[in-house]
């Protein structure tokens, strides 16, 4: 009997142990769950569409965090996703709709994601140049190129990607539409998140990403390619960016807007960042991200806020600075990143 108790005793103790590491990520918890139902007016049915719309908001954006996450797992600093996505958007949609098929359209779009992906391995390891600067270069060729054939003829739009229902699961209430009732992009994301996860630390290519961004020199003298990994990383991280920018013209809008991006590739940074270049993690940022985001359109409905709605708009970049300026600092990025490796 006093094994018993003492079973019992411990197994509580234990459990008081959890519930106090996570107090505070309860009490955010609740805390979320309360201004959520708030915002949707406690109806499930606006309740349901601030959910589905964070879906929605973060899917680009984890797109783009796995993207840089990458480049810089293997040791290079890509601040061109905005410019790799605002060409695969491009690309995408007028390849959709000049044959009128938007799947040939979506690869298309993580093509040109990928050859935006080589020419800044070209640039910033073949030829060791600046990569804050290859960047850059990449971001304002992409503006200058699709403003330019934006404005020389409009093509018809391309249509949508239609939503797939999984069965019985898209009648469940809230969950069903929120999860399982998606288009095909974002039911991709969520299975990009974990199988780049498991890349990444379970797989001889992710133990050899890692290292040659951590230890370029150590990884080449046991014969890993560095200049080899960061080329592969980049190029396939251009095509999970082209995937961000097909999903913004031919999934979320069904057509080309300039500039339509509209910072999403730089706050995609601040998601990897925050995620601390594990995808997961990234998942998680890009989710507050995509929250705020959807808070933000719910607002614009609200009497009391229409008569300022740039001050309502302006919330997920506010977002985005408090969490840059209370966690970057806490955060350790690869140790090789953003220094050109030559051999010695």
């Amino acid at each position: 009997m006093g094994l018993v108790m003492a079973d019992d005793a411990k197994h509580r103790n234990v459990l008081a142990a959890i519930v106090y590491r996570l107090r505070w990520w309860l009490v955010t918890g609740a805390l979320l769950v309360a201004f959520t139902l708030w915002t949707g007016e406690f109806h499930q049915a606006q309740t349901t569409a601030i959910l589905a719309s964070t879906l929605r908001h973060s899917t680009p954006l984890v797109l783009g965090a796995l993207c840089g996450m990458l480049g810089e797992r293997s040791g290079v600093i890509n601040i061109g996703i905005e410019g790799q996505m605002l060409m695969s958007a491009w690309g995408g949609f007028m390849v959709a709709s000049a044959t009128g098929d938007l799947l040939i359209g979506v690869l298309a779009g993580v093509a040109v994601g990928m050859l935006m992906g080589a020419v800044l391995a070209g640039i910033s390891v073949g030829l060791r140049g600046d990569q804050i600067i290859a960047g850059t270069v990449l971001n304002i060729a992409a503006i200058g190129i699709t403003s330019f054939f934006f404005t020389q003829g409009r093509t018809l739009p391309s249509g949508k990607l239609r939503p797939i229902r999984l069965g019985p699961l898209a009648d469940l209430p809230v969950a069903g539409r929120v999860l399982f009732s998606n288009k095909p992009i974002t039911y991709l994301t969520l299975l990009l998140v974990p199988v780049v996860w498991f890349g990444l630390f379970r797989t001889t290519w992710g133990l050899r990403t890692r290292a040659v961004g951590e230890h370029p020199s150590a990884a080449e003298t046991v014969g890993i390619s560095v200049v080899g990994m960061r080329y592969l990383n980049l190029i396939l991280g251009g095509g999970i960016a082209g995937l961000a920018g097909a999903y913004l013209s031919l999934e979320a809008v069904g057509s080309f807007e300039r500039g339509m991006t509209n910072g999403k590739g730089f706050v995609a940074l601040a998601v990897m960042i925050f995620g601390r270049w594990n995808p997961i993690g990234a998942w998680g940022a890009a989710l507050l991200f995509g929250y705020a985001s959807a808070v933000q359109t719910q607002f614009q409905f609200r009497d009391w806020l229409t008569s300022d709605p740039q001050f309502v708009g302006m919330i997920p970049f506010v977002v985005t600075i408090v969490v840059l300026a209370g966690f970057v600092g806490r955060a350790r990025p690869p140790a090789s990143i953003g220094q050109p490796y030559s051999r010695e």
